[in-house]
């Protein structure tokens, strides 16, 4: 095929995100920064989100036989671009300033390890090829190996690193092995291919080993045993990276692949998914009950939440693919809400976070905005109307009603009863007075450093969104994300 200037444009973002990468990693070699580093993350990523714009307007164009960039892609890659930038902010905060307090190793790799798996994520959301699909995986699973296990003067990170490459690896040979299968059937690695190869029983054990790898990803039952492990092992803004970017690009490709494939339409796949769902949502909610400790609590939490985007992921039809942008966009904000107040009170890094709940015990008394903070995001996570998590969960509840899944929309309304009590509890723990009892808190000032501001700026979009949604639901018709529905 013949590369265009146009072929540059709509792989801007992708190329703006490499080059970063390229510029990090010799200024790193010139002279280590952290401040510096930092920086030069920060302009390239917004340089990356400012790029979808011209992307846009030579979109939809098959840029190779592997990536496709569309107004689908484009939505994802900017859900990904501003988690990463994110959790970048929260990172910088996290591991302390220059003055020699916080975090006692190399800090600047950190900005490069994250970089990188912002770059698969990207590859990832744009795959039209199965080649492109693992290639994108591989690019954002490995360098989260690294940013887990990367506080590994902690035990608990490095067993989480480890945890999490093994099982990882797993996941990848369930979705090889797939791969391997609707290759044997179709002759091709393209998604157009693979859909016009009609439905046959190798492809449904293909897409089969194909989900149980993506599950492994998106830790659904029965493969979510590494979560709160991981969650809690893994430094704050990493366990925010891998519960909002991370689980972004794995759904989105994971919904183009089910949209096109014909080997869902109906069947035992869709049994198997309903199954899965309805597990994710009961146990996910279930366990999270019994944790005293925030990051395993919300790692629970994220289980549930993917099983309720299983709902309309099986309902792929009507309002489904609109839910499922909707639904992502409140859950990565509300997500990094909740892990940024984790991070500011984390800050700068000192050997362990502060996720143990009894040491939020009396917040409000010391630090009441970011009291706010937490108390909105866990609002929006139980659902709570006035919040984003309320106008996700109305989309994918009236999904569930337009498809007739009477029996999933009764797990989510079950789950969701569960999870406004794990909830409460945690904001009712932020309003006990515990004298003595203070082992970390958030700096004085946190409100007026780059942490403390995105976090500000992350609750008050939430809270508005949750009463002035419109604005959302226009950039996600308009991104045509209805448009692959049909």
């Amino acid at each position: 095929m013949e590369f265009t200037t146009q072929h540059l444009i709509a792989l801007l973002p992708l190329l703006v995100t490499c080059a970063t990468i390229v510029v990090v990693m010799l200024a790193i070699a010139w002279k280590r920064h952290h401040s510096w580093t930092f920086g030069l993350s920060v302009i390239g990523l917004n340089l990356a989100l400012v790029s979808i714009l011209p992307a846009l307007k030579v979109a939809p164009l098959a840029v190779t036989p592997m990536l496709m960039v569309d107004n689908f892609g484009a939505y994802y890659m900017a859900l990904v671009l501003a988690g990463t930038l994110a959790c970048v902010t929260l990172i910088h905060a996290y591991l302390g300033g220059e003055s020699g307090k916080g975090y006692p190793g190399n800090r600047e790799e950190m900005y490069l390890l994250i970089l990188l798996a912002a770059a698969g994520g990207l590859v990832l959301v744009t795959a039209q090829h199965l080649a492109g699909l693992f290639i994108g995986l591989e690019l954002l699973s490995v360098p989260v190996y690294g940013l887990v296990a990367y506080a590994f003067f902690n035990r608990r990170s490095l067993e989480a690193g480890i945890k999490y490459m093994v099982l990882s690896a797993a996941g990848s040979a369930f979705l090889l092995f797939g791969m391997a299968l609707l290759y044997a059937d179709a002759g091709s690695l393209s998604f157009s291919q693979l859909a016009a190869s009609g439905n046959t029983l190798l492809s449904q054990i293909g897409i089969g080993m194909m989900l149980i790898g993506l599950a492994f990803k998106l830790s659904l039952v029965p493969f979510h045993l590494w979560t709160p492990d991981v969650y809690e092992g893994a430094p704050a803004p990493v366990a925010a990276f891998l519960a909002t970017a991370s689980k972004v690009a794995v759904f989105a490709v994971l919904l183009r692949l089910y949209q096109m494939s014909p080997a869902t339409a109906g069947g035992w796949l869709n049994d198997l998914l309903t199954v899965i769902a309805i597990a994710s949502i009961i146990f996910g909610n279930l366990l999270a009950l019994l944790q005293n400790n925030i990051k395993r609590l919300l790692g629970y939490s994220s289980i549930a939440h993917f099983g309720y985007l299983l709902i309309a992921l099986i309902a792929s039809k009507g309002l489904a693919v609109e839910a499922i942008g909707v639904y992502l966009a409140t859950y990565v904000l509300t997500s990094l809400g909740a892990f940024g107040v984790v991070t500011l009170m984390s800050t700068p890094y000192s050997g362990r976070d502060c996720d143990a709940l009894y040491e939020y015990r009396g917040l409000f008394w010391r630090r009441p905005y970011l009291t706010a903070v937490l108390t909105v995001m866990m609002l929006s996570l139980a659902g709570i109307p006035l919040t984003a998590g309320f106008i996700g969960k109305f989309f994918v509840i009236a999904t569930g009603v337009e498809s007739g899944l009477w029996w999933l929309l009764g797990a989510m309304v079950l789950g969701s009863a569960i999870g406004v009590f794990y909830y409460l509890r945690v904001m009712v723990t932020l309003f006990l007075v515990e004298p003595n009892l203070r082992r970390h808190d958030a700096e004085l000032h946190w409100a007026q450093r780059a942490g403390g501001i995105m976090l500000l700026f992350v609750a008050l979009l939430a809270f508005f969104l949750g009463v002035y949604p419109q604005p959302l639901l226009d950039l996600v018709q308009h991104s045509g994300l209805v448009a692959l529905a049909n």
